[in-house]
């Protein structure tokens, strides 16, 4: 698959993320906010808790999204929430913060199959 299709791919797994979170009332905040340890997906802000969202996006068929979401990528935006928080001034101030995980999975001709969302994912 040419880097093309996979930035298209990842660019509507992220649009079906952020529109799953506005409807359970988040307002998006950020979206592909690049810091120097690589790129948040998406960031939202509702109800006093800022949420950094790792999206993972698969064709049908091809795996399970989850498969790269290890420890290792974990820690990185880790990283990367650490690094926004400190370098954006404006921002919402939240009491409290939350790791999610997006899976989004799109058929062949592009529409949505799944999604699945796990709040506190880490």
């Amino acid at each position: 698959m040419s880097d093309d299709l996979r930035h298209r791919l990842g660019r509507l797994g992220e649009d079906h993320a952020a529109a799953h979170l506005e409807r359970r009332g988040l307002a998006i905040v950020a979206r592909n906010h690049r810091t120097r340890f690589g790129e948040l997906d998406l960031i939202a802000y509702g109800g006093d808790v800022l949420v950094f969202a790792e999206v993972k996006t698969r064709r049908a068929g091809s795996g399970t999204p989850w498969a790269t979401l290890d420890e290792r990528k974990r820690r990185q935006v880790r990283r990367m929430a650490h690094a926004w928080l400190h370098e954006t001034s404006e921002r919402p101030r939240a009491g409290s913060l939350r790791f999610d995980a997006i899976g989004v999975i799109i058929d062949p001709a592009g529409h949505l199959v799944c999604l699945d969302h796990l709040e506190g994912a880490f």
